[in-house]
């Protein structure tokens, strides 16, 4: 009887000893049977996506993938079940219009509860969609408009110039800002929301400058933030998460009702705006008040803090650079000072300014997430199964070395004779039949923003008032890039 415990305690070893190989041979089976297994990365991506889920919610995550990439190569893996590329030929395929990989789930937890153009994996909802609202912000289908944009750049403008007098300086990031929240407002409702004429910063505004971390805060959680908005449960973030996409709801309403108003009151055609055709659509091609309010809200974020956050980055660079400056001021030297928006198609290097802006500074730096179609792909010379998700972002893309030759260096003269890998590797609107619809509407707001301010302003410069500095520019990575400071101070004479 004495041997008894030493026996147990024996067996109880020998157990474990088992228990232990067997977890072992798991491990090793699982590893061989995983289809990623020998796509590079971090030994972590195998078994979690809470690192890259981390680098989401600082803002960091875009430039976190873009070091992997330069460590691991074209491709690499971020989690069990996702893959980044910037393999030009690779990104070509997974975006290109046909036989396309379909957005990813990844836009419904971004964008919950809705379906937009945006939004939606439907194909053929999508479709019906962009069919309805892409032709009025098409290039001839703004003409129009283009009346009204030039009104609000000159209202910006003469803000801008208001400002500094009083203040010793401007911020361009609010004026930017507040023009392009206009913009969008009159062109879609028939009205703007008259930031311009307030100039002051209130609740909305706040909003669409927290509009990504917020966002954030669904994509890592999108479980557990579903679970609270149905069942009501008060965590933090995630509430405060749920508060900020009812009201951009209740923007997109309010805005519809106000046009609904208008028309009843002027007439059906007294304020056209770029949602007429979609009010006007019968039968298979109509969608409902909801589905215009979900693309409403769309509209209200990819309108603004985009657009705006170019612009910036655009004259803070170019007034850091006065040869730059000073080579597209000779050019606009050539423009009568009521020059017009059609005066500017031959502004060669405006363009190329504008262009590499859109490149150095992306305003979408985060990968746009595909889902491989059925029969999986051959990505960069691996299998990527069906069903998993392929990314790839722009901010590593317009950084390729063969594409753009020093890519850190912003150098506007590279857009004299780009080459076919420059406008391969150019996605700063996405790229395939999920494009940017508003890319026209974004080009006359940065020709016509870039040339009247400095038309206007040619000795603009850099101001270090208030403790302005260029860590205020350092950009937040979420899915769209803007300051960090949330602000821009420029001297105007």
């Amino acid at each position: 009887m004495e041997g008894i415990p030493e026996l147990l305690k024996s067996n109880h070893l020998l157990s474990l000893s088992v228990l232990g190989l067997v977890a072992v041979l798991l491990f090793i089976v699982s590893a061989l049977r995983d289809p990623l297994s020998k796509v590079p990365g971090p030994w972590y991506a195998k078994w979690t996506e809470l690192v890259a889920k981390y680098y989401w919610v600082i803002g960091r995550k875009p430039s976190y993938i873009h070091g992997l990439h330069l460590k691991y190569g074209p491709i690499v893996r971020v989690a069990p079940r996702e893959v980044y590329i910037a393999d030009l030929e690779a990104v070509q395929r997974v975006y290109k219009i046909k036989n396309e990989f379909p957005k990813s789930h990844w836009y419904l937890d971004f964008v919950p509860f809705t379906q937009s153009v945006f939004n939606t994996q439907d194909i053929a909802l999508h479709r019906r969609f962009r069919k309805l609202l892409s032709s009025p912000l098409s290039e001839s289908g703004l003409k129009t408009f283009v009346p009204q944009i030039d009104h609000k750049v000159n209202l910006t403008i003469q803000r801008m110039e208001e400002e500094w007098k009083a203040r010793g300086a401007t911020d361009i990031y609010k004026w930017w800002l507040f023009m392009t929240t206009d913009v969008i407002g009159e062109l879609s409702f028939g009205e703007s929301f008259r930031m311009l004429e307030s100039g002051k910063m209130n609740q909305y505004v706040v909003d669409l400058q927290t509009a990504d971390i917020m966002s954030s805060y669904r994509v890592v959680f999108p479980s557990l933030f579903r679970f609270t908005v149905r069942f009501g449960i008060p965590l933090p973030m995630l509430r405060k998460a749920q508060g900020f996409g009812d009201r951009i709801r209740a923007y997109a309403t309010e805005s519809l009702q106000r046009h609904r108003n208008l028309v009843e009151k002027e007439g059906a055609d007294a304020r056209p705006t770029v949602f007429t055709k979609v009010y006007k659509a019968e039968g298979d091609e109509s969608i409902s008040p909801d589905e215009i309010r979900n693309n409403a809200q769309s509209y209200i974020i990819a309108g603004s803090d985009t657009t705006s956050s170019t612009l910036d980055y655009l004259v803070w660079t170019l007034c850091r650079n006065p040869e730059i400056k000073s080579r597209l001021l000779k050019e606009l030297e050539v423009l009568p000072d009521d020059f017009t928006y059609e005066d500017l198609r031959h502004v060669r290097y405006l363009d190329h300014v504008i262009d590499e802006s859109l490149r150095a500074f992306t305003t979408v730096p985060s990968g746009l997430p595909r889902e491989v179609p059925k029969g999986g792909a051959e990505l960069c010379g691996y299998h990527i199964p069906a069903g998993y998700t392929v990314s790839a972002q722009s901010y590593t893309v317009h950084r390729d070395p063969i594409a753009f030759p020093n890519p850190e260096k912003f150098d506007p003269l590279r857009w004299e004779n780009p080459t076919q890998a420059m406008k391969d590797a150019f996605m700063p609107f996405g790229g395939g039949s999920r494009i940017c619809l508003g890319l026209h509407l974004a080009r006359i707001e940065l020709r016509l923003g870039t040339a009247r301010f400095f038309k206007k302003f040619p000795n603009a410069k850099i101001s270090t008032r208030e403790g302005m500095s260029d860590a205020d520019m350092l950009p937040n990575l979420y899915f769209l890039a803007n300051p960090r400071g949330h602000r821009c101070l420029i001297e105007l004479q």
